[in-house]
């Protein structure tokens, strides 16, 4: 499986990866890549992710046989449509973008009667620091990656999706984009969600640098995520806003129960309470590790 150019439209950390994970797997012999901002273009070539610069996401996609979309999830659909004309039923199109229905909501618009040649993709990996400069050829090397084609996804597509995934030591996992907006709500745009609003009560109150100072590594543990690119999360969230929030309601259903235990002095509550919390992270814990 050899592919003669790879167009990559957004090159950052996801993208520039991806590019890097290829040549480095020797399974691309030419990458050109197109960025919103020409100075991280420009950086990219200098760092040897892309070969050649494209002055569009249009001319990025011409003559390549597989094209990576790394933009935020708002950008899908302008990026779909830019390209369009270039796509042919021989073109392979992956994403990489955090939330599923929208994105391919935005492909079916875009698209439109290319839509089949587009496999929506996930690889739950990256990293605090995002950018090109921080681009890592085995960033995707041990970690999942969701594929969710839809109804009209060729077969073929989607198997060379996954050989190239597993080429690059991804685990590959197919699920419907429905399931995977629902389950990545609940397992990571929530936890975010709660890590940004942790800083923000902590720092918050007139004494947070000074709590902050005292902090350690559980704090430290649970805010983690905080650092993480603050446009890049608002799309997510707001593309996946009735799965998150059905996420918080059930979260706060959870906090009042812990409220209540604790408004009460309630000790055999509270405590079963913790207890099935650590039970289930312990089994967890243990499985992953299996």
């Amino acid at each position: 499986m050899m592919f003669e150019q790879l167009g990559l439209i957004g090159c950052g950390l996801m993208g520039g990866s991806f590019a890097l994970a290829l040549k480095k797997a020797g399974l691309v012999k030419r990458v050109v890549g197109y960025s919103k901002s020409p100075a991280t273009t420009e950086r990219a070539r200098q760092l040897g992710v892309i070969d050649a610069q494209a002055p569009s996401a249009l001319l990025a996609a011409a003559g390549a046989d597989i094209v990576l979309i790394a933009v935020p999830v708002a950008s899908s659909e302008a990026t779909f449509q830019s390209i369009r004309p270039m796509v042919t039923v021989q073109t392979l199109i992956m994403d990489v973008g955090s939330t599923k229905n929208d994105v391919v909501q935005a492909a079916r618009r875009g698209l439109q009667d290319m839509v089949s040649s587009f496999v929506p993709a996930h690889p739950i990996a990256g990293k605090e620091l995002a950018g090109v400069d921080n681009a890592d050829a085995d960033l995707y090397r041990g970690c999942q990656v969701i594929l969710t084609p839809t109804e009209v996804t060729r077969a073929d597509h989607l198997q060379r999706a996954a050989e190239i995934w597993r080429a690059l030591g991804s685990r590959v996992v197919q699920m419907t984009p429905q399931a995977h907006d629902t389950t990545f709500a609940a397992v990571s745009h929530l936890p975010h969600l709660l890590s940004f609003a942790q800083m923000n009560a902590v720092c918050g109150q007139s004494d947070g640098e000074n709590f902050l100072a005292l902090a350690g590594p559980g704090f430290r543990d649970a805010t983690r995520i905080a650092a993480s690119d603050p446009s890049v999360w608002r799309d997510i969230l707001l593309s996946n806003r009735t799965e998150v929030l059905a996420q918080c309601q059930l979260l706060r259903d959870q906090l009042q129960m812990f409220e209540v235990a604790m408004q009460s002095a309630d000790q055999a509550a509270l405590q079963a309470l913790i207890t099935q919390a650590s039970n289930a992270r312990a089994q967890w814990r243990m499985s992953a590790i299996a």
